[in-house]
């Protein structure tokens, strides 16, 4: 008899007793009699063992139940990041799950960070949950091996497992398990004193030497002296096999996984692999084979599976406490809050405020979440009070009156008609989900606030995986296949963008992509491997905005991780709210530091104190800009499919913004909802509604049912629903679920017809809103982001230049965006100054009627070493007098060379007396003696008289004259300012041929993101890089194909010429020609490129790209003979100049006004350059347009 930790005891055969009683000898061979059940998988690595396990949890617990198998583990490397999701899908298949972990031991302490001096750092072992106790142990060792024990891996200690080891049992692991390390550094005895301690710290019952047959030599050896130390320790054995893959063949996919995580080559052959290939999911038929001499060790599996007794309880909530000042009752200071509220909000408080903040109190307080409304609303109460500026609202929540009195949104729910059911459902009980946003900037220090509030113990933030998506697998498998990276992104450009596309989906929807995969054993293998891994998790990230605050310390309910410096927990949000965790939304939203920013410079240029939540929502300048679809820059208006529906819906209304908003996404789209509205906007087609109590509902939106909550009201005025109902009637319709759908469209048709609505009309409705509801948008998160969108349109519209100055100074981070709204700036009238040292600041500034460029947006050059030189200029109130002055006046540890070589190229010292080319030959005596300056000044070498006594000699130094030299070639100082500025401002390399790139390119490349994917469009500019690459299969193997890159005044774009059009052109490509491309817009990676089909010479441009010609003829009422001598003139030129291209002539008449006369065909020329000499001679300057 053993004694067990809690007192019991029980009966425990030897360790070589079958299930019987009768003694084995290791000789004995039973015949194979295995049920499915006699064996459990105790040892199972799933895809949350990153880039190691290949099995997918959903799969795995599907073999599983085909092995007709009734339990199993998982035991993924030092986490329990799939855990939950194991438990919950093996429960629902009828599996019992057992929730386990291969943990990491240090090699004595888990803080020790050096490399021991013989023997391994770290060994494995196989932790296994016995009950709910165990579980808590396991997620505090988790917890601990990542917050404590980190080095190179989350490792914890014996003395972790000494305090946390009640409830679990113990395995000894795989061969690098501490056992088998020991036996075969130190020898047997050794081993027994390994055991003996393990015993201590689990309890003898709850100790298991685990045996492996994975065909490896060194693991027959192991075997062998494990059983014979079982034997005379009397140890109990369990047999495993180190899962990794689900079937055999899955081998090889398993194998590319691991090279992925390591970087490696799969052709590679010193790497890091798995010399087994038996680590599948074994059968128990299977498992006897192989531990039919030890058949304790299957049997052991069950009955330790037995005694897992764990259940993870889902019905429980965790919400922290809420202090009240004064330690008043929470309900009596929320409601008290509430009341407050609306007075504030309401000055004049109707009936219908009054019922519907009692109506929404009630729901709130009935269901417990009082404390959630006020934890929240203390946040965005602090974040308002220290300048972090807070959204006006987000999702579902805008449509609560309560939210909006206690500031945690801005917008009247019931001016816009948004339901509180939309957001909390008391038929429905579920967590409430108040996302937030706030501005990007001040994000981190809420949640600071939060953690000093609630404790750094019980506030975490969230984790989130990456996974193995169609695109990227198909990347990640064909790097390790050294597959050449153009024939994989031709490959990855045929999957569908876009959420739920597979490879299977893809294969099944596109032949030529199925040809494709198989056109040959290396693509065969590439499409076989990418469809074993797709799905994996493949690392693990911090949610952008999930926080979970929580009653008790963290590692009492979930384990944690370390991501970097950033503590998150192991589970992800939506199992974080199934087992009753209070989840939060900090989301940052850089939009709101755009339009904090805007606020700021007009206080500093103007004096006006804006407030942002308080502005007119029917200024006429913000809806012409609307209308003009004058856009970029404003917040989700910037996109060309966006702009084309502001210019055909017209906006005069903030309810019209609202409708943008939810009309352009794909459903509304794709489905026409767009043009419908437009035209009943506009009178151009009939407003019809199936039923006039449907009128007041749909009225808003010319009969469109356009918002979920529009769905809602239909269903409570025409059925009968309580907005409860319709509200599960709404997510009914979203999940479409048949046997569902059935009985809500029963009671809806007879609702209706309780309402003597006849049954015809009903099931008309019905219909529309089912079909509606697949594109119907929730409207309270609409209003609220139409308020951020007319914010940023306000300021855009009203204080451009402030507004535009706050836009580039939040996205200066990206060159690509920064050059997109300078040239927006240009078209506004808005100049752009140089950056001055002198002058600018870190960010971009308003400088009268001008924007001066930030020195914060120069390559290389630092936000501290910035600050304290625009510190020094403005403090003392003197500007920089020379280089000199700079470098003496500046500590050079900051200002170091580089940093000045980024100042000097982005033209930022051109204030300074001498040319750029003077400046960087005399960097390093300017530097030398600014360090020779300081250093005096630091060892107070001053003069004995004082500081005040001594003349200013900052500019007058052993050094001060520049040497003389001329200015650097123009070419080469526009490369070094772009290569600085990330574009050119002093100049352009194209300017000279601006008036022609920008006639015949259909796009600037900055514009390219907006195009359709393979739309056709012509680029010019000039070439900046060519990279050649030989064609490697086809019909054109061997042969050379381009990779371009190509420059004009917005940005750079990539250029693909594929073989067949660059062999024509080949001598053409080279670097610094200008040139246009004509071909299509390939969006399959993350910034659109050109598939090149034709490159014309910008002296071909005219003739090749010209579609028609326009020639402007001056004239005057009065002087038409002068005009009938310039009309046979140019009759005569046309003759002389035969060509395709068609001409018209532009009349411009003070009494007719603009009139344009189209010559016909007979009159087609060929535009050449002598043609337009020809008749600029006649006409003048700028008298010729080509379109």
């Amino acid at each position: 008899m053993i004694p067990r930790r809690n007192g019991e005891v029980r009966d425990r055969a030897s360790p070589f007793r079958s299930p019987r009683g009768r003694m084995m000898t290791l000789s004995q061979t039973p015949r194979n009699t295995m049920r499915p059940n006699d064996f459990v998988h105790l040892h199972v690595h799933s895809d949350f063992s990153l880039l190691d396990g290949n099995c997918q949890i959903s799969r795995l617990v599907d073999r599983c139940g085909e092995l007709g198998m009734d339990a199993m583990a998982l035991t993924d490397h030092g986490n329990l990041f799939g855990s939950i999701n194991f438990y919950k899908a093996a429960r629902k298949a009828g599996i019992k799950p057992i929730l386990g972990m291969e943990g990491y031991l240090a090699n004595g302490s888990r803080f020790d960070r050096k490399r021991v001096a013989k023997g391994k750092n770290t060994y494995h072992i196989t932790l296994l949950v016995k009950n709910q106790i165990g579980f808590r142990n396991l997620i505090k060792l988790s917890s601990a091996a990542y917050l404590e024990g980190f080095y190179y891996r989350p490792r914890m200690d014996k003395e972790l497992l000494r305090q946390w080891s009640e409830g679990l049992i113990c395995l000894s692991g795989c061969l690098s398990g501490e056992l088998i390390q020991t036996i075969r550094r130190e020898g047997m005895e050794a081993g027994k004193r390994v055991i003996a301690e393990y015993k201590e710290i689990f309890g003898p019952e709850n100790y298991y030497i685990e045996l492996m047959h994975n065909g490896l030599e060194i693991q027959f050896e192991a075997n062998r002296a494990l059983i014979e130390l079982s034997q005379s320790t009397n140890t109990p054995i369990a047999a495993t096999n180190d899962v990794h893959y689900i079937k055999p063949e899955d081998h090889e996919a398993q194998d590319v996984l691991l090279c992925i995580g390591t970087g490696k080559l799969k052709s590679e052959e010193k790497r890091f692999k798995m010399d087994s290939r038996s680590l599948y999911l074994r059968d128990a038929a299977e498992m006897g084979e192989l531990f039919k001499a030890t058949p304790a060790a299957l049997a052991n599996t069950r009955e330790i599976a037995d005694r897992c007794e764990l259940e993870v309880p889902f019905n429980q909530r965790f919400l922290p406490r809420f202090e009240t000042p004064g330690g008043e009752d929470s309900q009596v200071y929320f409601e008290r809050l509430c009341r407050e509220g609306i007075a504030r909000l309401y000055p004049e408080p109707t009936e219908e405020v009054w019922k519907r903040l009692a109506y929404e109190t009630d729901t709130i307080v009935s269901m417990g979440f009082v404390d959630y409304f006020l934890i929240v609303a203390d946040f965005i109460r602090y974040a308002e009070e220290n300048g972090v500026p807070v959204g006006p609202g987000r999702g579902s929540a805008a449509g609560s009156i309560v939210a909006y009195a206690l500031g945690i949104t801005k917008l009247d729910p019931l001016k816009y008609d948004l339901l509180f059911e939309r957001f909390l459902n008391a038929e429905r009980i579920s967590m409430p989900d108040i996302d937030i946003d706030f501005c990007k900037d001040g994000r981190q220090k809420v949640i600071e606030y939060v953690e000093e509030k609630y404790g750094h113990d019980n506030v975490a933030q969230i984790i989130t995986f990456g996974t193995m998506a169609a695109k990227g697998v198909l990347r990640d498998v064909g790097r390790v296949l050294d597959i050449p990276l153009s024939e994989i992104d031709a490959i990855a450009k045929k999957i569908p963008a876009g959420p739920g596309v597979t490879l299977n989906k893809s294969l099944a929807q596109d032949v030529e992509l199925r040809e494709l995969s198989q056109a040959t054993p290396e693509r065969k293998e590439l499409f076989e491997t990418a469809l074993k891994i797709e799905g994996c998790a493949r690392h693990a990230s911090v949610h952008a905005a999930g926080v979970v605050i929580t009653d008790a310390p963290l590692t009492e309910r979930v384990p944690l991780y370390k991501n970097g410096d950033t503590i998150t927990t192991q589970w992800t949000m939506d199992i974080i709210e199934e087992v009753g965790l209070l989840k939060m939304d900090f989301l940052g939203l850089r939009t709101l530091t755009i339009i904090d920013k805007a606020r700021r410079n007009v206080l500093r240029t103007k004096g006006l104190d804006i407030d942002p939540n308080a502005l007119p929502l029917d200024d006429p300048a913000t809806f012409k800009l609307f209308q003009a679809a004058d856009t970029i820059g404003v917040f989700q208006l910037e996109s060309g499919g966006m702009r084309e529906l502001l210019k055909k819906l017209r906006p005069d209304s903030f309810e019209d913004i609202i409708a943008v908003l939810a009309l352009y996404r794909p459903g509304p789209l794709g489905s026409g909802m767009h043009e419908m509205y437009c035209k009943r906007k506009h009178g151009e087609e009939k407003v019809v509604y199936p039923h006039p109590i449907l009128e007041p509902i749909l009225e808003e939106s010319y009969g469109v049912i356009l918002y979920q909550e529009q769905v809602m009201r239909i269903a409570a005025a025409l059925a009968g629903f309580s907005l409860n109902e319709a509200d599960s009637l709404r997510k009914a319709m979203g999940k479409k679920k048949p046997e569902i759908l059935a009985k809500f469209k029963k009671k809806f048709v007879d609702g209706a017809a309780e309402k003597d609505v006849d049954n015809a009309v009903a099931t008309e409705v019905w219909e529309q809103i089912e079909y509606f509801a697949g594109y119907g948008f929730n409207k309270s998160h609409s209003a609220a982001y139409a308020l951020v969108t007319y914010q940023t349109a306000w300021f855009k519209a009203n204080h451009p230049i402030e507004y535009m100055a706050a836009l580039l100074s939040c996205e200066m981070i990206s060159i690509d965006k920064t050059v997109e709204y300078i040239e927006t700036c240009r078209e506004m009238g808005i100049e752009i100054l140089p950056p001055d040292v002198n002058h600018s600041y870190f960010e971009f500034a308003v400088e009268g009627s001008a924007i001066r460029y930030a020195l914060g947006a120069i390559r290389g050059a630092g936000q501290s070493v910035i600050e304290l030189l625009t510190q020094e200029r403005d403090e003392e109130g003197k500007p920089f007098t020379s280089l000199f002055d700079l470098t003496e006046r500046i500590d050079t540890r900051m200002l170091n060379k580089g940093v000045l070589e980024s100042l000097i190229h982005a033209g930022a010292l051109d204030s300074l007396p001498g040319n750029r080319a003077q400046k960087l030959a005399a960097l390093e005596d300017a530097l030398r003696q600014g360090h020779d300056a300081q250093e005096d000044k630091r060892s107070g070498q001053m003069s004995l008289f004082g500081e005040d006594d001594l003349e200013d000699t900052s500019s007058g130094s052993e050094v001060s004259e520049l040497p003389d030299k001329p200015e650097l070639p123009e070419a080469e100082r526009l490369q070094l300012e772009k290569a600085a500025l990330g574009f050119y401002i002093s100049g352009h390399p194209l300017n000279e041929f601006r008036q022609e790139i920008t006639r015949f390119a259909t796009h600037e490349t900055a514009a390219l993101e907006h195009c359709v994917d393979n739309s056709e469009v012509i680029v010019g500019g000039i070439i900046r890089s060519v990279r050649l690459m030989l064609t490697r299969r086809g019909k054109f193997q061997g042969k050379r194909m381009a990779f371009v890159k190509l420059e004009d005044f917005s940005g750079t774009v990539d250029c693909v010429i594929f073989a067949s059009v660059y062999a024509d052109v080949a001598d053409q490509i080279k670097a610094d020609r200008i040139l246009f491309f004509r071909g299509e817009v390939d969006k399959g990676r993350s910034s659109p490129s050109v598939k090149v089909n034709e490159v014309i010479p910008l002296g071909d441009a005219r003739r090749t790209l010209t579609r028609r010609l326009t020639i402007k003829v001056p004239c005057t009422d009065e002087d038409t003979e002068h005009l009938d001598l310039t009309l046979a003139s140019l009759k005569r030129m046309l003759k002389e100049n035969p060509g395709r291209v068609p001409v018209a002539f532009e009349l411009d008449r003070p009494r007719f006004g603009r009139i344009i006369l189209r010559a016909g065909n007979e009159f087609a020329v060929d535009p050449n350059e002598r043609f337009f000499g020809q008749l600029e001679s006649l006409l003048g300057p700028q008298s010729v347009a080509c379109n």
